[in-house]
């Protein structure tokens, strides 16, 4: 019997293939996104300690758009890198999270690297 392999397991897979080539640091953390249907979130992670710095999604109470569109992804990646940069994080590790680097996950990333972080 051929089994269905579906759109998630294939993401995860990639997922673990990027991960084992991409750490973050204490120096360098790495900013991780997650996308939804329906929403788009973003953590800072230190992996030396294994402590998330910093987080925001389209669903926190101070982000202006809700939902998972580009323009949420714009306001989330602004709203991190802010986040970031309070916490003293100039520099990260850029980690896509197995989707393509296209749409909402390269507009998170245009939106932090325009509010500053670097990467």
């Amino acid at each position: 019997m051929i089994r269905k392999i579906d759109k998630q397991e294939i993401r995860n897979r990639i997922h673990k293939r990027i991960r084992r080539k991409l750490a973050g640091t204490t120096a360098r953390p790495r900013l991780a996104v997650f996308r939804s249907v329906a929403h788009i979130y973003a953590q800072v992670i230190d992996d030396a300690q294994g402590q998330t710095i910093v987080s925001a999604s389209s669903l926190d109470k101070g982000s202006k758009t809700n939902g998972g569109n580009v323009a949420a992804a714009k306001a989330i990646g602004k709203l991190v890198a802010e986040r970031a940069k309070e916490k003293g994080i100039k520099s990260v590790v850029f980690d896509r999270g197995g989707y393509q680097y296209h749409g909402r996950v390269k507009a998170l990333a245009d939106a932090a690297r325009e509010a500053g972080l670097e990467f």
